[in-house]
């Protein structure tokens, strides 16, 4: 009989799009993700992806595996779930979904005062959602509110995320912050062509947001480095030199420490209202409360 990991790894890949964002969610290596991925496709005898640089593209084949297990895979993940909660009552469990980078940087450093057991997710909103909705998830932290009657998620605001346009402190900006005091956004627009830029594949969305709402265009051009996540971004530009668009509370540190430097926050204030999206017949709610209050007092 197949491998049963074999499944849930091709499942991520699926998913995911690539084998790094696979590693995560599955909590595993990227080399151990590929063994996985390559037996499968040893044992069925068909390849499954067609594998480019940026991203893993699935197959005829592929496809129909993936909508020929993935109901019995994702009843196999609500079993587990439930079961570990039954046999776990005297010490509570609590399951969270969000980006890596908010992760790292409210919850990390908390987690040895908690007493209560944590499960931490990331991946992308959509899908932390439909897990929180079938109950694999107690509590996601998501800029996205979905409406839904029938859902049993509610969600709560508790802070704004603003985009700003940073730079690294070893950045010529004086022609940019001329052009902006000038309210000049040709200009600006063609002397920020001139800059080497960082974003991340999963924060492209607010890469084109930021420049549509002040440009009122798309972007014209690629980032010269696309990097796994914000964090990478970050500690790239600290003391060096490039631009980036970042959510403001990420990089608060580095700009005390005036590693990198605030250039524009745009004409048109680019936010998003994020939210504690959890689910109203959760059990453990002392302990959900316990996490909204770090977040709370984090992100004032």
């Amino acid at each position: 009989m197949v491998n049963l990991e074999w499944y849930r790894t091709f499942k991520e890949v699926y998913e995911n799009g690539t084998l790094t964002k696979a590693s995560i969610a599955l909590y595993s290596s990227q080399p151990g993700v590929s063994v996985h991925l390559n037996a499968l496709e040893a044992y069925v005898g068909k390849k499954l992806f067609e594998r480019t640089s940026r991203k893993m593209i699935p197959t005829e084949d592929g496809k129909f595996l993936y909508e020929y297990i993935i109901e019995s895979l994702n009843k196999l993940e609500i079993a587990e779930h439930h079961f570990k909660r039954t046999t776990q009552e005297t010490n509570p469990s609590i399951n969270i979904g969000m980006c890596s980078e908010m992760f790292q940087l409210i919850i990390e450093p908390e987690i040895p005062k908690l007493d209560f057991d944590l499960v931490a997710r990331f991946g992308a909103h959509t899908d932390l959602i439909k897990d929180l909705n079938n109950g694999i998830l107690d509590l996601v932290i998501t800029p996205r509110k979905q409406n839904d009657k029938k859902s049993l998620v509610e969600y709560v605001p508790f802070s704004k995320e603003r985009i700003i346009l940073i730079a690294g402190n070893k950045t010529d900006t004086t022609e940019i912050k001329k052009q902006i005091e000038a309210n000049n956004l040709n200009a600006l627009e063609a002397e920020l062509l001139k800059k080497s830029w960082y974003s991340s594949s999963n924060e492209m969305e607010h890469f084109r947001r930021f420049w549509f709402e002040n440009f009122n265009k798309k972007p014209s051009f690629k980032p010269n480095y696309i990097l796994p996540n914000i964090t990478s971004i970050i500690r790239c530009l600290s003391n060096e030199n490039g631009l980036a668009l970042v959510p403001d509370f990420l990089c608060q540190k580095e700009i005390s420490n005036k590693e990198i430097n605030v250039v524009w926050e745009g004409k048109v204030k680019t936010e998003n209202t994020l939210y504690f999206a959890s689910r109203t017949d959760l059990k453990y709610k002392k302990e959900l409360e316990v996490l909204r209050n770090i977040f709370t007092a984090k992100m004032k």
